[in-house]
Formats: structure tokens, sequence, C-alpha cells
């Protein structure tokens, strides 16, 4: 953890460094993954001692301030703020992990489950189909140049869906709703 002291009317000490990265160090152990920076305010004004602890870790900013009649006192009971305010994120961040359900599962609780026939045919949906104005005509020469047994088409005449297929005798055969 890198530490930054700032001295308002104080001297800031050694001992005051020393107790302020003891109560900090926890600190570092909780949030272990990525490096924290403390800015640390002393600050006397008449009888009030005063502490104020900025911290900073990724993208999220931590501020504790605590004023008593002892600096000591008071740089502990900041950091005791600024710790339960990182327990607080941590355990955001874990009960997220563990209760989060991923995309696949969802999607599959979310489809009923039906269990094809194993004797009989299934519908296996392959691909859309574009419906394109034409002619009866014109679809009998889209089904003989390709290896397409129908043709889904909108009449130009009527403007009404039409299927044409291939009969197994060689004909075609047209569906006209």
């Amino acid at each position: 953890m890198k530490y930054e002291f700032t001295g308002r009317h104080i001297t800031v000490t050694p001992a005051l460094r020393k107790h302020t990265r003891e109560h900090l160090d926890k600190l570092d152990r909780i949030l272990d993954s990525a490096p924290m920076s403390a800015h640390v305010i002393l600050d006397v004004e008449k009888h009030r001692q005063n502490a104020e602890i900025v911290l900073t870790w990724r993208d999220h900013t931590f501020k504790s301030n605590s004023s008593t009649k002892d600096m000591y006192d008071s740089i502990t009971k900041a950091a005791e703020k600024v710790e339960k305010q990182l327990f607080k994120l941590k355990d955001r961040f874990s009960t997220r992990k563990r209760t989060a359900v991923s995309t696949r599962a969802s999607a599959a609780a979310a489809e009923p489950k039906s269990a094809p026939a194993a004797d009989g045919p299934r519908i296996i949906r392959t691909r859309g189909y574009s419906v394109k104005p034409m002619t009866p005509d014109e679809a009998v020469v889209k089904i003989e140049g390709g290896k397409e047994q129908f043709v889904v088409f909108r009449d130009a005449e009527t403007n009404r869906t039409g299927v044409l297929y291939r009969r197994s005798d060689g004909n075609y055969g047209l569906i006209e709703p």
C-alpha cells in the first residue's frame, strides 16, 4: 500500500506514521488483488484532533473522518470506519458472484424440455425462407434450376402466398391458402 501523510497545524511524527500503518496494513489484506493508496490527513483545531483517511482501490474511493481529543484514537476510529466500508464492498462482491445465474442456465430453465418421440419423425427447424413475389411459372423454373423440393412465393398477380412443390410422379403441386 502506498501512503501519503499530510499534517495541518501538526508535525506528522514517525510514531503517528507507524500507528497509521499498523491499522491500514490490515486493510491491504482484505482486498489483495490490486494496489491501494491511502492519503492520511491529520489536523489539530483547538482541543480537537482530526484524522481523515482517503483510501483508493481500483475505481473505488473510501473516505472516513474522526475527531477526538487524542490523535491516536482518531486514527484508530477512522481506520475502523474505512474497514467497515471495505467489508461492505467485499460482501457485495462475494454475494453477487454466488447468486448470479449464468445466461446459459437461465435460458435452459426458460425453455420447456420436451423429450423427442423416439419412434416418430421430429420437426427440425433449419433456416428462414424469403418470400419473393413471382408467378407460379417462375416458381417452376426456380425448382427445376435448383435442388430445392419446394418454393414459397407471393403470387405477383393476386398478392397471395403460395407453395409450389415437386410431386413424386414428376408433376408440380400448388398450395394456395
